[in-house]
């Protein structure tokens, strides 16, 4: 996997996880809210509501785009395994054999 498609894939999880935690935070906010009256009040949490919708509309477009690239990283990978299966093995016992270096050393 490329390190930009790794990047990408980083940067949508971070989001997805940043989009979850404002959704919750406004949820929890209407919630408290809800017992109070008022002109102002039902206008802000009308206008919350609406862009909780849009933030959820966003989060499920991302979370496609996020599976979209991890099927994509994962079918390229899996090539590259068909195509070339003893470089994958040498790559596959380099790293073996320096992940049992590192723990050794501790």
């Amino acid at each position: 996997m490329s390190k930009a498609i790794q990047a990408a894939i980083d940067t949508q999880e971070q989001l997805v996880s940043d989009i979850k935690s404002v959704i919750s935070e406004a949820e929890e906010m209407l919630n408290d809210t809800a017992d109070q009256s008022g002109d102002k009040i039902s206008q802000l949490r009308a206008r919350v509501k609406a862009r909780l919708s849009d933030a959820r509309e966003r989060l499920v477009d991302a979370e496609a785009a996020l599976r979209h690239h991890t099927k994509k990283a994962a079918r390229a990978t899996d090539d590259y395994v068909h195509e070339s299966p003893w470089t994958a093995v040498g790559v596959a016992a380099c790293v073996g054999l320096l992940v049992g270096l590192i723990i050794g050393r501790r």
